[in-house]
């Protein structure tokens, strides 16, 4: 076995496939290049939603996170890859198996078995134990187990992620339900308004103080409005359908959910994006995962173009007759290297590694994109909430203005002092600017639940861009 020690080395140093260099990696979008700032901020915690102080969205959320079906394909997906990444550790260790044979048989005369095998029955029978190790001299198996361990932290993260995306759906499809209840209850009290003005027009018309006109006009006032109370109805009821399929439940399984008050929101939102970004987010951790899987799968295709040594040992028993398989006489035993030697492959190591390659840039080129739509999300949330307060302020004066008016004007036609017509203005303008306030004051929940999720919601992960920048600059 000795000699065969330097021949092994210099068969390992010399025999190699020619690699082709191959194009420059992709790089990887950093802290600095982005100029991410080391500002601290008030980070979700892992129950946020609790801050807005409302039983009833705790109760949805808790209710979608145990019974979603997205999770639990996420959580199986989890499985997968922990599975796979468990496969690719197992490979690196010793292979031992035991294996037993047994043929019953008759042996030709006319063949190679002479007198008196020839012409008889007899049975062939082995017992043994067999080894396999490959020696990874190069790193391809531990390559190979770093991108399935990768592979298997990315599942994770986006089963992380699917987390953060559903309690962020179940949050806002509330607050939309809670602003289409309360348009539904806006129009419905002006649509009573209106039947109380459409009797007054009656009233005056029998009394020879109005035209059919008055009514006419009253009169389809209420309709108009009754339509738009029967579609606000119809708003709350889809709602109610999407937030029920959202926890996990059908509709006749969801309770009705009254109306509740807003509470005030958090006043802050940051000022600068901050680094801790990169590692808050589970979608930028699994995307910088990936790449760092896909990096692996280079090393590891790198590795093919070097020789591979395998160590295979065997230790058996062998014989004819059950009775004889046992003895010291019987025994066979066997050792030695497997070498493959890479020498002529037509292309196909290169154009392998060509691809893995090419699947590192791709990943790569994706978390950049991860990171940038990450950025975005949470500066158009932050500027989103800083605008939206603005006009909430103005249109607070405005709600008020118009609410006056129409009370005047009501009133003035009540005393039959004012113009019918002036009444159906203002209660138009009424009606859209009631409408208008529902909505901003719902989307300012809304938009303070996406600033949350674009925060991360709540997941925590390790910073590694650093890290992640610098490897894949090797690979």
């Amino acid at each position: 076995m000795k000699p065969l020690i330097p021949l092994l080395l210099a068969l390992s140093l010399s025999a190699c496939a020619p690699m082709d260099p191959g194009t420059p990696a992709t790089r990887a979008l950093d802290a600095q290049a982005l100029e991410l700032s080391d500002a601290t901020i008030a980070w979700p915690g892992d129950r946020w939603w609790t801050r807005y102080q409302d039983t009833q969205l705790n109760g949805l959320i808790d209710q979608a996170l145990q019974s979603n079906p997205s999770l639990e394909a996420a959580a199986a997906r989890v499985r997968i890859a922990q599975a796979a990444a468990r496969g690719a550790r197992a490979v690196q260790w010793p292979q031992v198996n035991a294996n037993y044979h047994f043929t019953r048989q008759r042996y030709s005369e006319n063949y190679i078995y002479p007198p008196p095998l020839g012409g008889s029955y007899d049975t062939d029978t082995s017992l043994g134990l067999q080894l396999n190790f490959n020696l990874d001299l190069w790193g391809r198996q531990r390559a190979l187990a770093s991108a399935a361990a990768r592979k298997a932290a990315a599942a994770e993260a986006s089963r992380q992620q699917a987390r953060v995306l559903l309690v962020s759906a179940v949050a806002q499809a509330y607050f939309q339900l809670q602003n289409a209840q309360a348009q539904a209850q806006a129009i419905s009290h002006i649509a009573s308004k209106l039947q109380e003005a459409l009797d007054i027009t009656r009233g005056r018309y029998k009394n020879g103080l109005g035209t059919q006109v008055d009514v006419d006009q009253a009169d389809s006032a209420v309709s108009a409005a009754r339509v738009q109370l029967s579609q606000a109805r119809n708003n709350v009821q889809l709602l109610h359908n999407q937030l029920a399929a959202l926890v996990g439940q059908s509709t006749e399984q969801l309770p009705a959910l009254a109306m509740r008050p807003g509470t005030a929101l958090p006043p802050d939102v940051p000022g600068r994006l901050p680094m801790a970004l990169l590692g808050r987010r589970a979608d930028i951790t699994a995307a910088r995962l990936q790449a760092e899987a896909a990096g692996a799968a280079v090393s590891a295709a790198k590795a093919d173009f070097l020789p591979n040594i395998d160590l295979s040992a065997a230790a058996s028993y062998l014989s004819l007759g059950m009775d004889k398989l046992v003895r010291s006489s019987s025994e066979n035993y066997s050792v030695g290297p497997v070498i493959t030697l890479p020498i002529f492959n037509a292309g196909g190591l290169n154009a392998r590694l060509e691809g893995r390659r090419a699947e590192r840039d791709e990943a790569i080129a994706r978390y950049n994109e991860t990171v940038l739509g990450a950025l975005r999300e949470v500066a158009d949330a932050r500027d989103s909430i800083q605008s939206l307060r603005e006009q909430i302020r103005h249109q607070e004066a405005s709600m008020k203005a118009i609410t006056s008016a129409y009370d005047v004007a009501l009133s003035r036609y009540k005393a039959g002092l004012g113009d019918f017509v002036q009444v159906l203005l203002a209660q138009s303008e009424a009606l859209k600017q009631t409408v208008q306030t529902t909505d901003l004051h719902a989307r300012a929940y809304i938009l303070d639940v996406q600033l949350e999720t674009a925060l991360g919601g709540g997941y925590v992960q390790d910073d590694g861009t650093r890290r992640f920048a610098s490897n894949l600059s090797r690979q």
